[in-house]
């Protein structure tokens, strides 16, 4: 028996084989057989082997008929075997002649199943030279020797990062373990990925590995036959996918039949790794117009999800690389195409699998890295563009704000510090010669020096991210601090004030000098009546700070001194440190005005300062501008001056967004509430009581919309929520939707928040479905369920209203007119209340905009406000939900007086959900938290009691009291609890009298506190 056997699978290698058979017969180790397994080639194979054998009878011949592939060709030269150790050696390789005596040598020390050793790799067919090099130190690479179940999972398992290659040919194997490998493997015919396959069953039944990868006598020839990089068509694509497929079956049957869960997660990873592989060849093998093509046979062989997710891993990476540049560069074209292939792969978000899961994971990433390379792209050419300006306007920001369009107005980011991020679309004050250190003193003057130092423009300006010119000829009402009010910074806003390129190159082209107005401080900014005054009464600023200035000014500038006199004792200044100046000007400017502060800067010891008087050089900027002004002025420098008016925007933070949630493992149901600072504990208890009753295998994503809730109780709201892992909770503030339009309610029960809902399909554009609830509700069933009904077509889903229905059959009631004549409805019937509602909000963004909503709305001929506009403009495309999703409790007794007037069908339909309600509304004036005898009110607090904001309520109960009612009324028949005599009566008595609503409303609590409602 030979101590090494060498199976030689041959399929029309003639043109290497002689070369291969030469190498064995050279080597330096003569215990070794060689056999030959020619795969019916058609070539001269059979002829250069049989050649061989005659020569050298160590060579062995077996011949194939027909066909067989690879696998079924290296199972015979297995099963045909006779020495102790066996190895693989394809046709068109060879071997250094001392290969067998390393092995041998490498065996004698560590005598093992599996001895894994180097390779020396050989480019061939113009194969890159990165790529040979690349692929030698992979498969070169040391590794530890391991034992049993390691061996396989070190290749295999996907949580250890594939450590190991799994080229067969690489490999010395004990022919007995060998034998036993091939004889458990399918007889199937395999294709190219048929290695992995074969290692996987092979190190499964390996007990012991070694790595020997200095031993590298196994010439690689990197290029020839199916690897390297050259090109193949979209059909070869297609039998590789298939190829893969029947090597993947094959691992998982085979896993299968040893029964073990650890080699069916390593088959897992074989083909996650291998697919990786496979769509490699996608990127690099196939030609652009075929890739489309290619990519249709992927996705019918491995479906979407694994498909998409290997396409945006390359969108992804290559998006990255791009990213890291130090430059930008331009992305080659195929990027987009790829995007684009990838975007129309669709997997279900509602069919969760772990493959789906890594689809949209990947998915996110790729989306994510593509659009900070458009918004590095973008910003690149907007850079181009600020440096080719001759007017800048520099915009001072230390936060995240709007902008506008506008490249004359460019972004400056100032209060840099180590580790700050820095805002891709901005300038920043620190880059050049800069003295952005000094932002805390000097505040927007870092962004004057910057400018003045690495800029070249024809015109410098300076405002602020808050603070912008009026560049319109419409004067503008100014409030008592001389400063022009508005909201947003947006384009409705740039119309106003005309701030558009084309607007302010016009104005400032024709003066040297524009600044806001010089206001009468006798009459503006509390009336102070000069700046000196002005200064002394800021609290926070130091008196000596503006004498030293003003002592160092006129030390410094003598001629300056007069026109410093005027301006301090006069009652004229303008304010903001906003200008617009000529360059001449504007270098002078700052020529002169720096060292000023940098001598006041060395003899001002600012350790005691407070964090505005630490602001003292910005401080006397404004004031010094203004003396720079006046004598240029004075001594007729014949400038053209220019006031423009102050806009002050309150709200420059972008719109918030709501971004798609990280969450891929279970299906989302987005939930909107609506609520203000004052409805928080009864939006904490609807929430609470969705989610003890929610499913957990559903993530719910709920959003709050709101305009003033405060940040504390949103804190406490957060942390309290974090006992459910499978919901989120965000607070999006409206008030900029809302901006401009003339809400009101005509019910005193009923809030503003009410037209929150209007927004929902534009707030939340990633949802083509919305789940709207209100807040006085109580959800005793799984939301999810409601969310997962079906639709169809219609634009919500809602319950009919049986408080409207009953009104419409109320004798003589105008009801019916009015929803016949101001609602125009066909069949007022079909009127549903909108407290609980399944939005379709894709259908409602292709019918309705916005704008078209909060229009209706604004109508004051509604009654009911919101619910009237749905229920005027959805009509017939409505769905309508089971009654026990939205049980409006009795309120007032309208279930006796008002819902038996309803159509019979739908009080019995009503009357029947009260006995199995899903959600119980408390709708009208009638609450829990006002009167806690109120119908369901035992529900309600049986949630509301482990809230947060349980006293809250407690105390809204004790404080919602009517008028006084006479004792007499309510004169005791029996003894009282609390007798006369009792020191509590003392107490009580006068705060809350017999008879008084407050007396009964304090018994009530009393039982709610007691749990015994």
């Amino acid at each position: 028996m030979p101590k090494i056997s060498i199976v030689i699978p041959a399929y029309n290698v003639g043109s290497y084989l002689q070369e291969c058979l030469d190498s064995v017969r050279n080597q330096t180790f003569s215990d070794i057989e060689a056999i030959v397994v020619n795969d019916a080639s058609t070539d001269d194979v059979a002829q250069i082997a049989e050649a061989a054998a005659t020569q050298d009878p160590r060579i062995r011949v077996i011949a194939n008929n027909p066909n067989m592939g690879t696998h079924r060709t290296r199972m015979a030269g297995a099963e045909a075997a006779t020495g102790e150790y066996t190895f693989f050696l394809d046709g068109d390789d060879a071997l250094k002649p001392d290969m067998c005596e390393q092995l041998v040598q490498e065996l004698s020390q560590h005598p093992v199943d599996i001895l894994h050793y180097g390779l020396t790799v050989i480019g061939a067919n113009d194969l890159l030279q990165s790529e040979q090099e690349a692929f030698e130190a992979f498969n070169n690479t040391e590794i530890p020797d391991s034992s049993g179940e390691d061996i396989v999972r070190d290749i295999f398992d996907e949580s250890r990062g594939y450590k190991v290659d799994w080229r067969v040919t690489q490999r010395l194997y004990k022919t007995s373990i060998l034998k036993q490998a091939f004889a458990a493997m399918t007889k199937d015919r395999l294709g190219r990925s048929q290695d992995g396959y074969e290692c996987f069953v092979v190190s499964a039944f390996a007990k012991t590995y070694h790595s020997c990868k200095h031993c590298r006598g196994y010439v690689y020839y990197y290029g020839r036959g199916i690897s390297g990089t050259n090109t193949i068509s979209a059909k070869k694509y297609a039998k590789y996918c298939e190829h893969f497929k029947a090597d993947f079956d094959a691992s998982y049957e085979f896993a299968d039949a040893q029964h073990s869960d650890m080699l069916r997660s390593c088959a897992q990873g074989f083909q996650r790794k291998a697919t990786e592989i496979l769509a490699n060849d996608w990127a690099v093998r196939i030609p652009e117009d075929e890739k489309a093509e290619a990519l249709e046979s992927m996705q019918e062989v491995f479906g979407p999800a694994i498909t998409g997710r290997e396409i945006y891993r390359f969108v992804r990476d290559k998006a990255y690389a791009l990213l890291s540049a130090d430059q930008l560069i331009a992305p080659d074209n195929t990027l987009p195409n790829w995007l684009a292939m990838a975007n129309a792969i669709t997997v279900p978000a509602d069919q969760i699998s772990e493959d789906s899961i890594r689809f949209h994971e990947m998915k996110q990433v790729a989306t994510h890295h593509m659009s900070e390379l458009t918004e590095k792209t973008c910003n690149t050419e907007t850079f181009q563009k600020y440096n080719e300006q001759r007017i800048r306007l520099f915009v001072t920001t230390h936060k995240n704000v709007d902008t506008f369009d506008s490249v004359i107005m460019q972004p400056v980011q100032v209060g840099l510090r180590e580790g700050s991020y820095r805002f891709p679309w901005a300038f920043h004050d620190d880059d050049g010669e800069n003295i952005s250190e000094r932002n805390p003193r000097y505040c927007e003057l870092t962004t004057q020096y910057w400018a003045w130092k690495n800029i070249n423009a024809d015109y410098y300006g300076f405002c602020h991210y808050r603070r912008y010119f009026d560049f319109s000829e419409t004067p503008h009402e100014e409030n008592p601090y001389g400063e022009i009010m508005d909201d947003y910074i947006d384009a409705k806003a740039a119309r106003k004030y005309g701030l558009n390129d084309a607007n302010i190159a016009k104005v400032v082209k024709q003066y040297d000098v524009i600044t806001t107005p010089f206001g009468n401080l006798e009459e503006i900014i509390d009336k102070h009546g000069t700046p000196r005054a002005l200064w002394e009464a800021a609290p926070l600023l130091y008196d000596d700070d503006l004498k030293r200035c003003y002592q160092i000014l006129c030390s410094m500038y003598p001629d300056y001194k007069e026109d410093a006199k005027a301006f301090f004792e006069g009652n004229k200044a303008c304010f903001c440190n906003m200008f617009i100046m000529k360059r001449e000007i504007f270098f002078d400017y700052c020529s002169w005005m720096f060292p000023i502060l940098e001598e006041f800067d060395r003899n001002t010891d600012y350790s005691h300062y407070s964090r505005e008087a630490l602001r003292t050089p910005g401080h006397l900027s404004e004031r010094l501008l203004n003396i720079y002004l006046l004598h240029h002025k004075r001594v007729d420098s014949n400038w053209r001056f220019k006031e423009l008016q102050c806009v002050h925007f309150t709200n420059p933070e972008p719109a918030e967004e709501l971004k798609p949630l990280d969450v891929f493992d279970k299906p989302i149901v987005p939930v909107v509430f609506a609520a203000d600072d004052n409805y928080v504990p009864q939006l904490t208890t609807t929430v609470y009581s969705a989610m003890k009753n929610a499913d957990p295998s559903y993530f719910y994503d709920v959003v709050v919309l709101q305009q003033d809730i405060a940040g504390d109780k949103q804190e406490r709201m957060w942390r309290f929520f974090e006992q459910f892992p499978n919901m989120s909770l965000r607070f999006l503030n409206v008030k900029r939707e809302l901006s401009g339009y003339d809400l009101s309610t005509n019910n005193a029960h009923i809030s503003i928040e009410t037209y929150y809902r209007f927004l929902i399909q534009q707030l939340l554009p990633n949802y083509d479905k919305v789940l709207y609830l209100d807040s006085d509700i109580i959800i005793v069933g799984d939301i999810a369920k409601l969310y997962d009904i079906d639709l169809q077509d219609n634009l919500l889903g809602a319950v009919r209203d049986i408080d409207f229905l009953g009104n419409l059959n109320v004798k003589h009631g105008k009801r019916m007119s009015y929803a016949k004549d101001v609602l125009k409805m066909k069949n007022p019937y079909d009127y549903f209340q909108a407290g609980v509602l399944v939005l379709n909000t894709k259908g409602m963004r292709n019918r309705y905009s916005i704008e078209q909503w909060l229009t209706y709305a604004s109508n004051p001929n509604y009654i009911y406000n919101d619910q009237d506009v749905l229920n005027a403009y959805c009509e017939g495309k409505v769905l309508y939900l089971p009654w026990e999703w939205n049980v409006v409790h009795d309120c007032g007794g309208r279930v006796g007086n008002l819902f038996t007037q309803a159509p019979n069908d739908v009080y019995d339909a009503y009357v029947k959900s009260r006995s199995n309600p899903q959600i119980i509304h408390y709708a009208g004036y009638q609450k829990p938290w006002v009167d806690p005898d109120c119908d369901y009110s035992s529900i309600y607090w049986r949630y509301a009691r482990e809230t947060p904001f349980y006293e809250r309520l407690i105390k809204r109960v004790v404080l919602a009291n009517e008028p006084q009612i006479p004792e007499e009324v309510f004169l005791p028949k029996h003894e009282r609890a609390v007798g006369e005599d009792n020191p509590i009566r003392k107490f009580v008595d006068p705060l809350m009298p017999i008879g008084s609503r407050r007396r009964d409303v304090l018994k009530a609590v009393a039982r709610v506190i007691r749990g015994r409602r």
